[in-house]
């Protein structure tokens, strides 16, 4: 059995990118010796962030992967993001097919896109 327990996000701007999300998620970055790499513990999950020599300036497929941080407070936490000047993407709306959640995009300075949205349940069925 497989345990996703991180994401890589590279950067060619790492230190950027990890002083944006350590703002965006009210935290401080773990370290591992340099400060290009760092990391946040989001649950038991950790979020990434260093360097790669591939990659070059902004996101060119920013709806390829998306980061969702999941919040019971969706208003609240765009309020409060979009007040530290973040790209925003859509304002928080409620999908069609779920209409007891609440989804919010910003960008990142790479142009990733990140997303906050309610709980999902957790009774979801699998086939």
């Amino acid at each position: 059995m497989l345990h996703l327990n991180s994401i890589l996000l590279s950067s060619d701007n790492p230190k950027r990118l990890i002083q944006f999300y350590a703002k965006v998620l009210d935290k401080k970055s773990a370290s591992w010796g340099s400060d290009d790499w760092g990391g946040f513990d989001i649950n038991g999950f950790w979020l990434t962030i260093g360097p790669h020599d591939k990659v070059k300036g902004q996101s060119k497929e920013p709806e390829r992967m998306i980061i969702n941080f999941e919040t019971s407070q969706v208003s609240e936490e765009f309020q409060r993001i979009k007040g530290m000047g973040v790209e925003v993407i859509a304002e928080p709306y409620q999908p069609e097919e779920a209409s007891d959640m609440w989804i919010a995009t910003f960008a990142d300075p790479d142009g990733n896109y990140f997303q906050l949205m309610s709980p999902m349940e957790q009774d979801m069925s699998v086939n």
